[in-house]
């Protein structure tokens, strides 16, 4: 049996710590492989104390690999950057064949990304939509890699399922969640990742809270027999594509 794989597509440096860190520490805590993979670094619009202090692009950018790199080490993750620019993130064919590439690469059995809308910041969705184009194209023995070579049947990938993590906005973000995550055992490795990045402190306390009121959520729709802890901490995500299961639960 394949070893389990977990792929976060993130399209900033920081967004995979405050949305899904938790989910990727657990998933470590349990021995799986979890690869994030950057596709900015979140130089232009995320990253505005750098600029206010006189910084140049590349000395941000290098700021930022550093922050995500801490921020990974702390989850037990292996991380990746493509470097494709923030605002606005744009989508390319380019981009997508290098995000195929990954797919073959890590072969994941579960992914985790942006939702398809957003209404703040273009760049999440960019960054979802590439992700399904490529997980499709990843599945297709007939679409080259991006150095142009064609991929074995090993290398193509079955269909992941996906999940879509909660925005700083959900509400405006239609999202509503169907999956909530129990990450009480994860939570001190996600709180460490967050401290990684100390240009964004004020989102400490932000997600903090938020996985307390997802935990809160998480018990009330958990039934009376899990024994789960009286400080449940949560992440919530919604599935993009149906569950597949032979018995309700």
């Amino acid at each position: 049996m394949a070893e389990d794989a977990l792929l976060v597509i993130s399209a900033h440096a920081g967004d995979f710590v405050w949305r899904a860190a938790g989910a990727i520490a657990a998933a470590t805590q349990r021995g799986e492989r979890a690869t994030v993979v950057c596709l900015s670094y979140g130089e232009r619009g995320e990253s505005a104390s750098q600029w206010l202090q006189g910084k140049s692009l590349e000395e941000i950018k290098q700021i930022r690999r550093a922050e995500a790199e801490a921020a990974a080490s702390a989850l037990g993750a292996d991380i990746e950057f493509l470097d494709l620019g923030d605002y606005p993130l744009r989508e390319s064919p380019e981009a997508i064949a290098r995000l195929v590439d990954v797919y073959r690469r890590v072969q994941p059995t579960v992914v985790l990304t942006h939702t398809l809308t957003d209404p703040y910041n273009g760049d999440h969705p960019a960054a979802a939509r590439m992700a399904l184009e490529a997980r499709v194209l990843a599945q297709a023995i007939g679409v080259a890699n991006s150095d142009g070579s064609f991929p074995t049947k090993d290398d193509i990938i079955g269909a992941p399922p996906v999940f879509f993590f909660e925005p700083h906005q959900p509400e405006q973000c239609d999202f509503r969640p169907d999956v909530l995550l129990d990450i009480t055992d994860a939570f001190a490795r996600k709180r460490a990742a967050m401290e990684c990045l100390p240009a964004q402190k004020h989102m400490w306390t932000y997600y903090t809270d938020l996985a307390v009121r997802r935990g809160v959520q998480l018990k009330r729709n958990a039934g009376p027999n899990l024994g789960l802890a009286h400080e449940t901490m949560g992440e919530a995500y919604m599935r993009y594509f149906p569950q597949v299961t032979g018995t309700l639960a």
